[in-house]
């Protein structure tokens, strides 16, 4: 597991708070486990949104589904 990332567990815990979820109203998130580890890896790194690694994908998507 890295560093940023959270566990099988604690990302159960939340994992119905989470927009984007199957069954519920709007969009389904194509992988919630993806957002959190971006969120979490940015406030950890302390970096601004526009560095983050590509691996989380467009960071100008990750930003816009975090302020909403």
């Amino acid at each position: 597991m890295r560093r940023h990332a959270l566990r099988d567990d604690q990302r159960e815990r939340i994992e119905d708070f989470l927009p984007g979820r199957e069954g519920h109203a709007g969009g389904t998130a194509a992988d919630n486990r993806l957002f959190t580890d971006a969120v979490l890896f940015r406030y950890r790194a302390g970096i601004p949104w526009r560095d983050l690694p590509e691996r989380f994908g467009d960071w100008k998507i990750v930003y816009q589904r975090y302020s909403r």
